[in-house]
């Protein structure tokens, strides 16, 4: 990699810590209001980034989501532009609490009790709603955008906030637990099931026995 690239790769992460700590804090100071009830995504197909507050990218890929059927495929892309430390191909069906880890390469997988329903692609039930955001300039047509920003408790001892658009597809999720951190971000979405295949469990998962359980979505990027 040319040092200018590095030098570039440097100035987005300061950039990134900035906006994450400017989102934060207003997100910590602004007032709670009780009109607004969370709302629901649509199904989807999309990118997604996962990303520490250490600069390391822990996974990009992309994702399917059925939100009337509560299931979510996520599969990372090795030929990303950047590189990742993680190498997933995730299953999960929210309402039956079961988490597959998939490899397609040696017809093999694992299949774990999720011990949590949360995610970053729907806004939960029981969030709290903080305050609506302009992204970008709202006086500049096609420089903005409207946000909602959501917040709640995780079951570990933490906090997450979640904003979404108004038509509620989600942007972006910070999770935060500890000395754990990850900010997930959602681009180039469609309101569509692109592949539903993408959903069904592959044969060489079927009649597999539970095993382990994993406490949540989050804990696969650890």
């Amino acid at each position: 990699m040319s040092s200018q690239s590095v030098s570039c790769t440097s100035v987005c992460t300061r950039k990134m810590y900035a906006t994450v700590a400017s989102f934060v804090l207003l997100c910590v100071t602004a007032a709670t209001h009780a009109d607004h009830h969370p709302c629901h995504s649509p199904n989807m197909t999309g990118s997604m980034t996962a990303i520490n507050m250490k600069g390391e990218f822990k996974a990009f890929g992309t994702f399917t989501y059925d939100s009337m059927g509560k299931k979510l495929r996520f599969r990372t892309n090795e030929s990303a532009f950047v590189n990742t430390t993680l190498h997933l191909d995730l299953l999960m069906f929210f309402e039956e609490g079961i988490l597959y880890e998939i490899d397609s390469k040696n017809q093999s997988c694992e299949k774990k009790a999720l011990q949590c329903t949360l995610h970053p692609l729907d806004v939960p039930d029981d969030a709290h709603f903080i305050s609506m955001l302009n992204l970008g300039s709202p006086s500049i047509e096609g420089e903005g955008m409207k946000v909602n920003v959501w917040t709640g408790d995780l079951p570990e001892k933490g906090k997450y906030t979640m904003s979404v658009t108004m038509g509620c597809l989600p942007v972006s999720m910070l999770y935060l637990s500890g000395s754990r951190s990850l900010l997930i971000s959602n681009f180039d979405i469609e309101t569509e099931i692109k592949d539903p295949d993408l959903l069904l469990v592959p044969s060489f998962c079927q009649g597999m026995p539970v095993e382990g359980p994993v406490s949540s979505f989050f804990n696969e990027f650890m």
